[in-house]
């Protein structure tokens, strides 16, 4: 995983509520066996059956932030809705509540969750659907998401290990191999009667 310190780009208006990982990654897409390709997948079924849906205008091409209603990622733990707005390109998602399994997976996976006041989302929100290529900036660092352009500027919540985490790009495998040395030097210390570990 890549460290995540300032993610600044234009952003997707999701103007809908309730969106669960099914409606992010329709079921069909789950037998795939690799981590990559699902962006294709990404809320196929709107994209499919609504030519204006919000990720088919041209004018939200190459947005790297989605902005939306209240309630994402509610519903089943799949990991794959995770790795399809990934995939599609989404660095954060901004919402006035996530589902907790996702935004746990999100933050395990390098998608920022950005959780803001319900007032700071409508903002945001009408602010994308009136100006496109207004730049929205999301600071882990800081925990601050602003658009500046709309006067828009808010805190986020975020504990100190999570946004450790994203700012050195350590995932459950990175922080694991931070402890490289000690565990190379318990393997050279274990009785051979032990079984090998893996």
């Amino acid at each position: 995983m890549e460290p995540i310190v300032v993610i600044t780009g234009t952003a997707v208006p999701l103007d809908r509520s309730d969106v669960d990982t099914d409606q992010i990654i329709p079921a069909e897409w789950l037998k795939r066996v690799e981590r990559t390709g699902f962006g294709a997948g990404l809320f196929s079924s709107w994209r499919e059956g609504d030519r204006d849906f919000p990720l088919n205008r041209p004018e939200h091409a190459g947005a790297t932030i989605l902005v939306a209603g209240p309630n994402f990622g509610t519903g089943s733990s799949r990991e794959h809705a995770v790795w399809a707005l990934t995939d599609y390109g989404f660095r954060a998602v901004i919402s006035p509540r996530f589902g907790d399994i996702f935004r746990n997976n999100a933050t395990k996976a390098g998608l920022v969750p950005v959780l803001v006041p319900a007032d700071v989302g409508a903002a945001l929100m009408a602010a994308v659907q009136a100006d496109p290529d207004l730049e929205i900036t999301v600071d882990v660092e800081r925990r601050t998401v602003s658009a500046p352009a709309a006067g828009i500027e808010a805190e986020f919540p975020m504990d100190d290990f999570t946004r450790h985490r994203l700012l050195e790009g350590l995932d459950d495998i990175g922080l694991t191999l931070r402890h490289e040395a000690d565990i190379t030097a318990y393997e050279a210390r274990r009785p051979t009667w032990m079984p090998a570990a893996g």
